[in-house]
């Protein structure tokens, strides 16, 4: 049987696909690019953090909350908040590949140009990704569409991390940092492109009701005569008191932690523990690339997996392999170079992987909580926003954590010895260095995986995957 493209499918990945191309080369290259070339001091890095952890805390609630209730046709409209706010985001993208002056004289500069870059890019990419996780919940409530869905979304995903790879052998791993900053700005056009097909084509369940009808109803499970609307404070309450939620949303913040640790560090660990004669440029840019392209292609491969035994399991089973890669590592140890390029590999590609079947559970929980307090719309935003509200400060505390560590022991007093002329190396000291980054690369994954298994084991939504009679269309 010929292969039929799902047009609705195709749009709304689309979105993926842009955001892809450029969230990957921002993850990957904005710590190294700082710290390395831009040479920002490790408190002004913190201070940008810090910022950044607040922002991050108070945007994503404040940004649901107007989608799911304002009565402004850009907020309150999935289609027309990725419309307008693609090209923002586009935009803010390039914020961190310009440098603003000279930073050797102006050392606060850096930090300012850090804390702007991360706010406005997580303004954007909050705004805009926001209201297109939304869609997944709405575009229909079945299990199986919601797997096809995620089975386009991944081959977005696939063809826009080629984006790191490409940055890698366009730029040299940054030594042409100009040829990187053409490539950037190619890749923010054809993210806003991308995105803007999206916001023009996409259709949901909801594009039939009006704006005013679609403002979600506080049916109270106590009075289900009250048609008031709900406030912010009592929605609240009522999604993050439930034990799924809870439970999801520790197993997320444990997630995005590695992941966010990975993404900003596997660059800075791989250089510094697997020398050029075992590993040379072109299999180290191999390395980095595909350690964003394979988790995509890990999803295609799970697919099939979670729609037959569900995505509980599939992910319960990822816990248990970071687990025994971790132990396996340590045992082994870190002379073994290859062997640790393969650890990296795999320690980046399933926590990866395995994030991108989170809109799953996500999902269920939405429709879960339109059930529970009969809502006539879902409060999908909602769900999704205050998510973010308590897992986005994973993504702050990775690499302000890792740094401390590493800073303990000279990592920035010896990445600034190596730009000096005629310098002499420590070879003690960076021993010491190369222990500890081997230590947290074992330990990492270990105890996350851990206190993973610990929190997800409660959540109860499981059987999402069987269809059910309500799905029956007659």
């Amino acid at each position: 049987m010929a292969f039929t493209l799902h047009m609705n499918s195709l749009a709304f990945a689309l979105t993926v696909f842009g955001n892809k191309l450029t969230a990957s080369v921002f993850q990957f290259y904005y710590v190294k690019l700082f710290l390395n070339h831009y040479h920002i001091s490790e408190s002004w890095f913190s201070f940008a953090q810090v910022v950044y952890l607040v922002w991050n805390a108070v945007n994503d609630p404040l940004f649901a909350y107007w989608q799911d209730n304002s009565q402004i046709r850009i907020f309150r409209s999935r289609r027309l908040a990725i419309v307008y706010g693609a090209p923002l985001f586009s935009i803010c993208f390039l914020l961190p590949w310009f440098p603003w002056g000279n930073y050797h004289d102006n050392s606060w500069l850096v930090g300012v140009h850090l804390t702007v870059s991360l706010c406005a890019y997580d303004t954007l990419f909050t705004f805009v990704l926001l209201a297109h996780c939304a869609m997944y919940a709405e575009i229909s409530s079945k299990h199986e569409d919601r797997l096809r869905l995620t089975k386009y979304c991944q081959v977005a995903s696939v063809l826009g991390a080629t984006s790191v790879m490409g940055a890698e052998f366009v730029s040299s791993s940054l030594e042409d940092f100009r040829a990187f900053q053409m490539f950037c700005l190619v890749l923010a056009l054809v993210s806003w492109l991308a995105m803007h097909y999206t916001g023009r084509n996409v259709v949901t369940m909801y594009d039939s009701v009006p704006i005013d009808d679609a403002a979600p109803d506080t049916s109270d499970s106590m009075s289900k005569s009250s048609a008031t609307r709900p406030r912010a404070w009592t929605q609240f309450k009522q999604i993050v008191c439930e034990k799924n939620f809870l439970s999801f949303v520790t197993m997320n913040f444990c997630q995005i932690l590695h992941t966010t640790y990975e993404a900003n560090f596997l660059a800075i660990f791989a250089d510094l523990l697997i020398p050029s004669s075992d590993l040379p440029p072109r299999a180290r840019r191999m390395l980095y690339g595909s350690a964003f392209v394979l988790p995509q292609v890990l999803v295609l491969m799970l697919g099939p997996v979670a729609g037959k035994v569900g995505y509980y399991k599939v992910v319960l089973y990822s816990f248990i392999l970071k687990i025994f890669s971790g132990v396996a590592m340590f045992v082994i140890g870190q002379t073994h170079t290859w062997i640790l390029a393969v650890f990296f590999l795999i320690d980046m590609c399933v926590p990866d992987a395995i994030f991108s079947f989170f809109n799953l559970p996500l999902s269920d929980i939405i429709d879960y909580d339109k059930d529970k307090y009969n809502r006539r719309t879902p409060i999908s935003s909602s769900v999704f926003g205050y998510n973010a509200l308590f897992t986005k400060a994973a993504a702050s505390v990775a690499p302000m954590v890792i740094l401390n560590a590493l800073n303990r022991y000279g990592y920035q007093t010896l990445m600034l010895q190596d730009t000096t002329p005629n310098h002499h190396t420590d070879t003690d000291s960076m021993e010491q260095l190369h222990k500890v980054m081997f230590l947290l690369a074992c330990c990492i994954p270990i105890v996350i995986g851990c206190v993973q298994m610990l929190v997800w084991y409660p959540f109860s939504i499981r059987k999402s995957h069987i269809v059910i009679p309500k799905h029956i269309e007659s």
